[in-house]
């Protein structure tokens, strides 16, 4: 079994990561979710990967993109994989 292409960082009850993973579940796209420290100074590990401490944010292994804000990653998410992006 490998592991998802995708991989979420998120914070636990977030509003903005969950319309994020709404759209992950909807697209049936796998996912690994990474929740990280809910103290903003200490989020290092998203800081590593994205560059900055805001969450939600993913990386996409299949296509090297990384982001955060939960708009920006849903329309990448909708037009990358989404039904008409496959058409």
């Amino acid at each position: 079994m490998t592991d998802p292409q995708i991989t979420l960082y998120r914070l636990q009850a977030c509003p903005y990561c969950e319309r994020v993973v709404r759209t992950l579940d909807r697209l049936g796209i796998e996912y690994r979710s990474r929740y990280v420290e809910p103290m903003h100074s200490e989020r290092n590990v998203v800081k590593r990967v994205s560059g900055a401490r805001s969450v939600p944010a993913i990386v996409d292994r299949e296509t090297g993109v990384t982001m955060s804000e939960s708009a920006n990653i849903v329309e990448y998410l909708e037009g990358t994989y989404g039904v008409e992006a496959g058409a």
